[in-house]
């Protein structure tokens, strides 16, 4: 395969990968018509049969949130309609290429539109991660309170949640909700570390089923992972102020520096010309 052909299929899958987002970003209401495209892509997916889903898919979709209330079987269709609508675009392209070009992207294209829907659901997934991040320490403080007030841990969770607000909080609601209605403790907690894709929840849930297990005190725990928490927080506000510096250098090297440049310049050709 020559380098112009594998050049050509990068850019046919990024381009696949791109396109059911191109179609949002190009309509006026973005959530409503996030949820007329993914309608249609999933009519087409069932229309012409929908691939197995992977086992991890659940979960993953779980994390993200279920964005518009998918399930598993309307992921996978929305992937299968993905695939077609790849398809479609890459045939008449194909027939403007040369060569192994026009062999290519037909392959490129669809498999890149098909896993366009994973990208999608992890940046979902990384958002609400985000947001919970922020919202972590706060509660787990507020939790350390309640339990300090002699609060059983289910009951301290309910008024926690219900006080504040945000993403977590939601799913803290979830999970007194859950408990209230029969659910074991053990498994709303693992529910809800399914949901929460911050790491900080996760590390949460095993502090309180040891806790349980053992009988160990929370207060300590509580304390030293809110403040690992904000620690975390902070680190990663640190990488992205590192990582933005040199994107700013590379935007003064390309677009100041050599429009002062051309200034000077002007200036001595004038004043010789003068």
């Amino acid at each position: 395969m020559s380098r112009a052909a594998l050049l050509a299929g990068i850019a046919g899958a990024l381009a696949g990968v791109g396109i059911v987002e191109l179609i949002v970003l190009l309509s006026g209401r973005p959530r409503a018509s996030r949820a007329v495209v993914l309608r249609v892509l999933a009519r087409l997916g069932r229309r012409f049969g929908a691939a197995d889903a992977p086992g991890d898919l659940r979960g993953r979709l779980v994390a993200a949130g279920s964005p518009f209330g998918l399930r598993v079987s309307d992921l996978m269709a929305i992937k299968g309609g993905a695939a077609l609508l790849g398809l479609a675009c890459a045939l008449p392209l194909s027939a403007l290429l040369p060569g192994r070009l026009a062999l290519l992207v037909p392959v490129a294209l669809p498999a890149a539109t098909f896993l366009a829907p994973d990208l999608w659901l992890q940046r979902h997934a990384r958002a609400r991660g985000r947001e919970m991040e922020i919202e972590l320490p706060d509660l787990l403080d507020l939790l350390r309170v309640a339990l300090a007030a002699g609060l059983p841990l289910e009951r301290a969770i309910g008024d926690v949640a219900r006080r504040a607000s945000g993403l977590l909080a939601r799913e803290w609601r979830t999970v007194a909700v859950q408990v209230e209605l029969g659910v074991p403790r053990e498994r709303a907690l693992a529910d809800l570390a399914q949901r929460c894709p911050a790491p900080g929840v996760a590390a949460l849930v095993r502090t309180l089923d040891r806790a349980a297990r053992h009988g160990a005190p929370l207060g300590e725990a509580l304390t030293a992972q809110a403040a690992e928490a904000r620690a975390a927080y902070a680190r990663r506000l640190n990488e992205q102020a590192a990582r933005a510096a040199p994107k700013i250098q590379l935007v003064v090297a390309l677009l100041l520096v050599p429009s002062v440049l051309l200034l000077v310049g002007a200036a001595l050709l004038t004043a010789f010309v003068a």
